[in-house]
């Protein structure tokens, strides 16, 4: 068993928020990653996609999530499954931004809309 401490937790920032990595590979050898989002209030996130199937549940704020081509107004308590391979993007509430907890396996990685290869976010690996 391997413990993290709150004091471990390994912080990425983008211009659009703050993501807290809770465990991953490279953070106590998990086989699938466990992150938090706090995203800015009007935070537009990219269009992408991922490898791999990933779980999102909010728990503060809101957002709206464009999934394969489906829009879903969002707020706490609410889970979304995001299908491996399938175009998304999610934006902020304009006033309150959100926090969500994600998980998805070990090394996923990040495409473009048009395919090209982002790599595995620090978040996860």
């Amino acid at each position: 068993m391997t413990v993290i401490r709150a004091a471990d937790a390994r912080r990425s920032e983008t211009p659009n928020g703050v993501m807290t990595t809770y465990a991953s590979p490279t953070q106590g050898g998990a086989s699938r990653s466990l992150w938090r989002v706090e995203a800015h209030p009007g935070a537009v996130g990219p269009v992408h996609d991922f490898d791999v199937e990933q779980v999102w549940s909010w728990l503060a704020g809101a957002a709206t999530v464009e999934l394969g081509g489906d829009t879903f107004a969002v707020a706490a308590g609410d889970t979304v499954v995001m299908p491996a391979r399938t175009l998304r993007q999610v934006l902020a509430d304009p006033d309150t931004g959100y926090t969500a907890v994600v998980t998805a396996p070990a090394g996923a990685r990040a495409r473009s809309a048009d395919g090209a290869d982002y790599g595995v976010p620090p978040w996860i690996a």
